[in-house]
């Protein structure tokens, strides 16, 4: 049997931009694309941490530092919020004690702090 798990994360990302008359997607820096193991027009789910807003879009190259909603998507966050933006893949489910997502801390600028498989247990900050 398969499960879907958590295949990539980019933890905390800072929203730089809301362009709501934009084709609907996100534009990621695309040197975070491929640290988190995510592809160009890749399904991601988005998790505003400020306002709670959970949504759904996909993935297009950005510029260096650019993490941007556009379409409906710029309507979910503003410009300075912090998102988490995730990915997720399936596995057979024999596979699931010793997998690891793909999880990348990011600071304030969109920079990397962290990035490589992560173990997460509840109660512990990232």
């Amino acid at each position: 049997m398969n499960i879907e798990v958590l295949k990539s994360k980019l933890h905390r990302a800072t929203v730089t931009d809301a362009n709501l008359n934009y084709e609907g997607s996100i534009s990621i820096d695309t040197e975070l694309i491929e640290k988190a193991g995510m592809h160009s027009y890749e399904k991601v789910d988005i998790y505003n941490i400020n306002n709670g807003a959970r949504f759904s879009t996909y993935i297009i190259p950005g510029k260096k530092g650019e993490i941007c909603l556009n379409g409906a998507a710029a309507r979910m966050a503003q410009k300075g919020d912090k998102v988490i933006i995730v990915t997720f893949t399936w596995i057979d489910e024999k596979d699931a004690s010793s997998w690891l997502p793909n999880v990348v801390l990011l600071d304030e600028g969109n920079k990397v702090k962290e990035a490589g498989p992560h173990a997460m247990k509840s109660g512990t900050i990232v």
